[in-house]
């Protein structure tokens, strides 16, 4: 039993919401505990339909529902039912007298706005229509005056509320109460958040408004941040639909908890994945591919990648874009492996990874998903961008030597460029049409890059091809490449020395092809 000065007994609740999951079982519960239930619309055609006792709005303001359901609730015999203090005399004097009954508990939630937008073609018009008014100003109203009224925004409160309720013979606790409104007033504000991005971003045709806010709901605490001397926590981006997709969005299957380098990782090595159409495999190393693998099976693909470095790829992050078979997840097993992620799972093969209890094995249920904006930290602001998403074929290649690429070239090309867009810059990428063979990754000299991809290759590098995430500054780094063996070179081009680079690929019997963009990633 709660403290009886903090009780506050619920006679009269106001019912009106879109979501009406648990509607009418939390109705019914009301009424045995002899809770008037006062409702708008729908909701109330759906109690009455479930024959549950109900009072019109109308009824209670004397004014009809008007202007297509704009306005049902903006009243003074709802609103001072809700904002009147119950230990003010002035206050129930003023009720008193405007024949104001107090209503004791709110039940609203909002018009889905988010759901609204997010659905492909959707007008200005629709989406104007499921802006609540409404509602947010009663939820408000309830939540300030939570001293005297509880406030609910979601069917998961229901039980909490009732459970109390039943303790307290119908009454509920000022904590209670309180905890209530908090999260009432962190739902509108999301609510206004989702609003507000909408508006500043249609009237933006680069996507960047004036402002724009974020709405993060906290998932879990993590062990610890990159460090073990640091915090950290898994955060959600609400009503956005880049969480569609999105590595925030897996299914843990299986193994130990996730920690703050793990979700690094595996989004770096989702994200790559999933770049390819034909079935691949992905081995990251501190977000830097250390294999890729194309194959005719997950478990050849598997392979692939790691024969490119079978040594940094201890203790990495596998990601596939297709289904693992038992092949493939007996052979991932052999050596060990923080993180396995994919799309599905055979029977047999997640059988096989929960049995290292050590892994964790994420499962992604739908594809990822063209992000909107990406964000980016630093002290004291946000960066914002557009992803880099944009893809290239064979037509948007522009040879640029005087020997053209063979058509097997083109392919280990077009391979080498999509693995050297998801490694840092300066980013080298040493491969062939379905395999990596040697990666230099984040130096600070792409000349050094391609020196370390040859250094670190543990395959043959003669007759292999090589990406380059930005234009060569000098010739040196042609001339480094050529000392071991490769054919063909794919870069952006744009370098002041150009025709000198060229003239290198030229004098080695290179193809060399420019895409015209460039993918650095820092």
């Amino acid at each position: 039993m709660t403290n009886d000065q903090n009780l506050r007994r619920i006679n009269r609740a106001l019912i009106s919401v879109s979501d009406k999951a648990g509607l009418i079982e939390f109705a019914r519960a009301l009424k045995l505990l002899e809770v008037e239930i006062i409702s708008t619309g729908g909701t109330a055609k759906a109690l009455r339909d479930a024959r549950i006792p109900v009072r019109d709005v109308a009824e209670i303001t004397g004014f009809p529902e008007m202007m297509d359901g704009r306005i049902k609730t903006l009243h003074p015999r709802i609103h001072g039912a809700l904002l009147g203090l119950r230990n003010n005399p002035d206050h129930l004097s003023a009720m008193q007298e405007h024949n104001i009954d107090p209503i004791d508990l709110v039940v609203v939630n909002l018009y889905p706005f988010a759901q609204t937008i997010a659905k492909e073609g959707v007008t200005e018009e629709e989406a104007i229509e499921q802006i609540d008014i409404g509602g947010p100003a009663m939820i408000r109203s309830a939540a300030k005056n939570h001293a005297g009224v509880t406030v609910v925004v979601s069917p998961e409160q229901y039980e909490m509320v009732l459970r109390e309720m039943e303790n307290n013979s119908g009454s509920t606790s000022l904590a209670l109460r309180r905890q209530l409104a908090a999260a009432a007033f962190s739902h509108t504000a999301t609510y206004d958040t989702v609003v507000a991005n909408y508006f500043n971003e249609s009237a933006d045709s680069l996507q960047f408004g004036a402002a724009r806010r974020l709405e993060l709901h906290k998932m879990n605490d993590l062990r610890y941040g990159e460090n073990p001397h640091q915090k950290a926590a898994l955060y959600r981006i609400e009503h956005s639909s880049a969480v569609v997709g999105a590595l925030v969005s897996a299914k843990i299957l299986s193994g130990k908890e996730m920690s703050f380098n793990n979700y690094v990782d595996a989004d770096a090595a989702w994200q790559l994945v999933c770049d390819f159409d034909s079935i691949a495999c992905a081995i990251i190393k501190h977000t830097n591919p250390a294999g890729v693998g194309l194959g005719s099976t997950t478990a050849e693909a598997y392979r692939k990648a790691l024969a490119t470095d079978p040594v940094s790829a201890f203790g990495g992050i596998v990601a596939f874009n297709k289904r693992v078979d038992a092949a493939a997840a007996e052979e991932l097993t052999r050596i060990f492996t923080e993180v396995v992620i994919a799309p599905e799972y055979d029977k047999t093969a997640l059988e096989i990874l929960k049995a290292k209890k050590n892994l964790r094995v994420l499962e992604m249920r739908t594809t990822r998903q063209s992000q909107d904006v990406q964000y980016r930290q630093i002290s004291g602001g946000m960066l914002l961008q557009t992803p880099d998403d944009l893809k290239i074929s064979r037509d948007n290649l522009q040879t640029v030597t005087e020997r053209p690429p063979t058509d097997d070239e083109i392919n280990a090309l077009l391979f080498a460029w999509t693995v050297c867009k998801h490694t840092k810059s300066n980013a080298i990428v040493y491969a062939r049409a379905d395999q990596t063979v040697g990666v230099g990754a984040g130096q600070m000299s792409r000349v050094d890059s391609v020196k370390i991809g040859a250094m670190r290759a543990n395959l043959p590098l003669q007759g292999t091809v090589l990406a380059s995430d930005a234009f060569f500054p000098f010739r040196d780094g042609i001339d480094e490449a050529a000392k071991h063996g490769i054919t063909a070179v794919i870069q952006p081009g744009g370098s002041l020395r150009d025709e000198e680079v060229i003239a290198a690929a030229n004098e080695h019997n290179l193809a060399m092809v420019f895409t015209g963009m460039r993918h650095f990633k820092h």
